[in-house]
């Protein structure tokens, strides 16, 4: 098996690097590790693809489901990768369009960080209390 999976918790936010080949013999224990994550109450995911040389639908189908995953648990999925063979593979079904891709774990984790802070933002704005503008007339 061509497959290495790390996973280091960041704040947040978790951190899932993959490495080598996601198809479908891996993609089980992808999806295994990913649900880990979640299940522990990480659902703020960075799943860094720059390691992964080949990823077929099986691959692309775990990321799917663990983004519809994390979203209907208010959490987030984001993707670093930078290797063209497998970006192409987002590219052509259109995935690039549903997933939020960056090219470096930095550049992921500082856009998680900005989302989150307009998350906590918008909940603040929401909670302040309504100024009233009766003018008395």
């Amino acid at each position: 098996m061509d497959l290495s999976i790390d996973r280091a918790d960041q704040g947040d936010h978790t951190v899932v690097s993959l490495g080598g080949e996601i198809d479908v013999y891996t993609a089980p224990f992808v999806r295994e590790r990913l649900d880990e994550a979640v299940h522990a109450g990480r659902i703020n995911l960075v799943v860094d693809l720059t390691g992964v040389r080949f990823l077929d639908s099986t691959g692309l189908g775990v990321l799917v489901g663990r983004l519809k995953l994390t979203r209907s648990l208010g959490g987030s999925l984001r993707l670093v990768g930078t290797d063209d063979r497998v970006l192409k593979v987002f590219s052509i079904t259109g995935l690039d369009k549903v997933f939020e891709m960056h090219e470096t774990l930095e550049e992921a984790l500082a856009a998680a960080d900005a989302a989150d802070t307009a998350d906590a933002d918008g909940a603040r704005a929401a909670a302040a209390p309504v100024q009233s503008s009766d003018s008395g007339a």
